[in-house]
């Protein structure tokens, strides 16, 4: 079944979020598609202390408040995983649906990427874990271990250092690329011990979860075992753009080449957030790229509007509708 709408929004992070909120207030009838819950990595991150006019504030609580916001102006929003989008703004969903979209932002985001080692898949869910405070509580009063030396790993291993007995940070390097006022509460917390110059080389297991992580170091090539119940791994991520690898839209790395209103090559497709080619990969960047991106389609839907004559399908406020509902089969 085919469902038509002036904007198609894949994605409920900030970008996909902040996109809707402009999109429809503007009186676009727009969708939201997301096969997650609504947030994207907010929703995995314990604090954000650095969006411009809030101190300090949990991310599933902005999370749930950008979506109630985003949500307000009669966008729909509805679970749904897509498998590809076409040149002609054709939204194929892995459920059999189409959803046509006279414009489509896509807000993907990007995914953790994998320390590629033996025992890590075999792992994953029984002791490897990419979010701390989904899986924090598991590993209360046990020895943990994070990989990176970026903010995200540093943020996360302070969390962790609230429920764990201890906090081991490896990183490849002997500094860090996190932020200074980070690193200064890793030095103050007496729970979190640093192996510098170290790469992991095997994740180890007993009876199905995990038991340690072999090291080796990066100089001699040594390698010790570290016992731990859990090992969570900040090494970086890869753009969720598998659903547009046909389109001629990526850079070598896979992430979304996009202009100053942040369109694609192909009219009418847009990116917004971390999915993009971009120096930045923060909420409040995600954010703006939502709103230029739904602010530049308006005046592609105008322009589309005169060269057609199909005016965009103004939504009908009616008192029984609610934000959230799902998509019809």
């Amino acid at each position: 079944m085919e469902r038509q709408y002036d904007l198609v929004i894949v994605g409920a992070g900030p970008a996909g979020l902040s996109a809707a909120l402009y999109g429809s207030r503007a009186g676009l009838k727009t969708l939201i598609l997301e096969n997650g819950a609504p947030g994207g990595k907010l929703i995995k991150t314990n604090k954000i202390s650095n969006y411009p006019g809030i101190k300090d504030i949990e991310g599933t609580q902005l999370a749930m408040d950008m979506f109630e916001q985003a949500t307000s102006f009669q966008a729909e929003y509805a679970y749904g995983e897509v498998n590809k989008i076409d040149e002609n703004k054709n939204v194929y969903l892995s459920d059999g649906n189409v959803v046509k979209g006279e414009a489509v932002i896509l807000a993907t985001g990007t995914k953790e990427r994998l320390l590629n080692i033996p025992g890590e898949n075999e792992n994953l869910g029984h002791g490897v874990s990419f979010c701390a405070v989904c899986d924090g509580a598991f590993f209360r009063d046990k020895e943990v271990v994070v990989i990176g030396g970026g903010n995200s790993a540093l943020e996360e291993s302070i969390y962790l250092a609230g429920l764990a007995r201890s906090v081991t940070i490896v990183i490849r390097r002997d500094v860090f690329r996190a932020e200074e006022h980070i690193q200064k509460q890793i030095e103050e917390n007496a729970k979190i011990h640093v192996i510098k110059k170290h790469i992991p080389v095997q994740i180890l297991s007993l009876e199905g979860k995990v038991s340690g992580i072999e090291l080796e170091n990066v100089d001699t090539h040594e390698k010790q075992v570290i016992e731990c119940s859990g090992i969570f791994p900040y090494v970086g991520q890869d753009p969720n753009t598998d659903c547009v690898q046909d389109l001629g839209i990526l850079n070598e790395r896979g992430y979304v080449l996009v202009d100053d209103d942040r369109q694609t090559k192909i009219p009418g497709i847009y990116a917004a957030g971390d999915v993009c080619q971009k120096s930045l990969r923060q909420v409040v960047t995600a954010v703006g790229d939502g709103a230029t991106a739904a602010t530049a389609l308006e005046k592609y839907a105008a322009a589309m509007q005169e060269k057609t004559g199909i005016h965009p399908q103004k939504p009908v406020k009616k008192e029984s509708e609610k934000p959230g509902k799902a998509l019809a089969g």
